[in-house]
């Protein structure tokens, strides 16, 4: 059925109680999204998706946003008063999500397909990695899937010529690994390419399983049947792309950084910002804001050093930290070792912060090495109930010299838990709309992670001047996110600006550096959400302190504070200030 139809007759269906039509909508409008976005159904376990792509043709995205009026209109038809309290919450969370979604539409931001960070040259390896391949029907599904692989191919590069030809691109100095990333998709032997890495492990699943004489030997004939579809059909795809991003694309590719030089960039910027942050603050605002921040965590830094007893100043403790030996790891086992055993004893200490745990555990495991050099130091990958997925914390063993030790505490508990895993998972396992489940407010899920790295004082850990050090140089890290990310995109700010400042504010290595910022020019606003975000939850955290003193207790607050998944920042503040209230009660 035509969706806008299907959402018309939700709404219009007589002797249905609100709360159950807005439930049909909101279950319709999922579903839609899901089959329209199958890798996104992979993510989340929808089930029946995990055989195709999404259609990036241009025909389908201008269907797909004519689509998007129909359940934004059926929303508004809902009578709101008659709704309890928890659909009010859930429609006011969809009508914001669906205006969102119609402003976005005005900007064609298909046409970045392709940076450093992710692409049709990236994405594929982790979704095919991510889906399940536990039946026959999952391996199936996933030779299926990269049958489709050359259509996605094709269709990123009608994209990337229509970009090219409209001025629409990423910055050419943020291209330039993006051929050499995809080449290492191409190894001279099929089934060493990270793309095939998932179709290995399925096939040694699948030999596993073997109980008759008919399933013998259905591992090998997976395998080469993956490694034909790479050979005969992906490959020429993959080479076409690669010689077309090589020698026309990354050329002609603008040599501007500031998002505001796109077509009508300024106000694209400028919903990036309301978007990510939740908020009605300016560029320049959240500039100062930043500014203010870098000098608070500046002088936290310089008395941090002072007390380790270390002789020389600031800067001259930043290049010790980013150049002495002892505080790197030697091997990429090693590195991985160390993250694993920090984890395993952070996990103990979780029962000091939250009564309400996770079901769902997760990993730690490296970044794939094809796409280490251009991605950040680390990140993290939800995991599925539905899908049998555990969560992964991604961490980056390339160039062992950036890595430093005294940064693994803070990125752990970022990356892992507290931080994403624990928030995320608990999202997913709340009694609410799929939408809210997997989605909500950026400046939360990133302000809460923020937090968490603090919370490590609570549970015992930055025992050294070092690991101190490292926990406020990455505030600094967020803070300075502020002033560079509008610096460059609003503030008339250069690339090589850009990196001077980060550099003269933190110990970062300057690997790291380099990596933070092309990632700020290509994601523009992404990083402004960390740092308002995590102010926000330290303001309603100080605010309940206060008001409640000796009755306060730090568990029922995180529990409150995460008990309703991730909302933008003005409803959490509603929310955690009614629970204050009821406390005081």
């Amino acid at each position: 059925m035509d969706f806008a139809r299907r959402c018309h007759e939700i709404v219009a269906r007589p002797g249905v109680a609100p709360g159950e039509r807005l439930a049909e909508l909101l279950r319709a409008t999922w579903a839609w999204e899901m089959e329209e976005f199958p890798e996104r159904a992979t993510w989340h376990g929808f089930p029946g998706q995990n055989h195709r792509f999404s259609d990036r043709s241009r025909a389908a995205i201008e269907r797909r946003r004519g689509d998007l009026a129909a359940p934004l209109s059926a929303a508004r038809a809902l009578p709101r008063a008659e709704l309890s309290a928890a659909d009010q919450l859930n429609l006011d969370l969809f009508v914001r999500e669906c205006e969102q979604s119609i402003e976005e539409s005005r900007w064609p931001f298909e046409l970045l397909c392709i940076t450093q960070m992710d692409g049709v040259h990236q994405d594929p390896v982790q979704l095919l990695a991510a889906a399940p391949a536990a039946t026959a029907k999952d391996r199936a599904d996933l030779i299926a899937r990269l049958a489709a692989l050359p259509t996605l191919i094709d269709q990123s590069l009608e994209l990337l010529r229509e970009g090219l030809a409209r001025g629409v691109t990423p910055p050419q100095m943020t291209l330039r690994d993006v051929p050499a990333q995809i080449a290492a998709l191409l190894p001279s032997e099929p089934l060493e390419s990270p793309l095939l890495a998932p179709i290995v492990d399925a096939a040694a699943l699948a030999d596993a399983q073997e109980t008759g004489a008919a399933a013998r030997g259905a591992g090998e004939r997976l395998k080469r049947e993956a490694a034909a579809l790479l050979r005969e059909r992906i490959a020429p795809r993959l080479r076409a792309l690669h010689d077309f991003v090589e020698q026309r694309y990354l050329p002609g590719a603008r040599t501007t950084t500031a998002w505001r030089d796109l077509p009508d960039g300024e106000a694209w910027y400028a919903f990036k910002v309301r978007e990510q942050t939740t908020t009605r603050l300016t560029p320049r605002e959240i500039h100062q804001i930043g500014l203010d921040e870098v000098a608070r965590l500046r002088a936290a830094l310089e008395a941090t050093v002072r007390a380790s007893g270390f002789a020389g100043d600031f800067a001259a403790f930043c290049d010790f930290l980013r150049t002495d030996p002892r505080f790197y790891c030697t091997s990429a086992e090693q590195l991985l070792s160390e993250y694993r055993d920090f984890c395993k004893r952070v996990d103990p200490q979780l029962v000091k912060l939250v009564k309400k745990l996770p079901r769902l555990p997760y990993g730690v495991c490296e970044v794939p090495a094809f796409s280490a050099e251009s991605q950040t130091m680390a990140y993290y990958l939800p995991g599925s109930h539905e899908a049998g997925r555990p969560g992964w914390f991604y961490a980056n063993t390339s160039k062992l010299e950036s890595r430093p030790r005294w940064e693994m505490e803070a990125l752990s508990l970022h990356e892992a838990v507290p931080g994403h895993h624990l928030q995320l998972a608990l999202a997913a396992e709340l009694d609410l709309p799929d939408f809210r489940r997997h989605g909500g407010c950026n400046a939360y899920v990133e302000g809460w992670a923020l937090y968490s790295e603090a919370l490590g004082y609570e549970m015992g850990f930055y025992q050294d001047a070092y690991s101190r050090f490292g926990q406020l140089s990455y505030e600094m890290w967020r803070a300075i996110r502020l002033v560079v990310d509008t610096g460059l995109h609003a503030l008339g700010w250069t690339r090589q600006q850009a990196l001077d400042y980060f550099a003269a504010n933190t110990g970062k290595p300057l690997h790291d550096i380099t990596v933070e910022v092309d990632r700020y020019i290509v994601w523009p606003a992404q990083a402004l959400s960390y740092k308002l975000g995590e102010l926000a939850i330290w303001k309603l955290r100080r605010a309940a302190q206060q008001q409640l003193g000796a009755r306060f207790d730090l568990r029922d607050f995180h529990d409150e504070l995460l008990g309703e998944g991730a909302l933008p920042l003005d409803l959490l503040e509603q929310r955690m200030t009614a629970w204050t209230a009821r406390q005081l009660r």
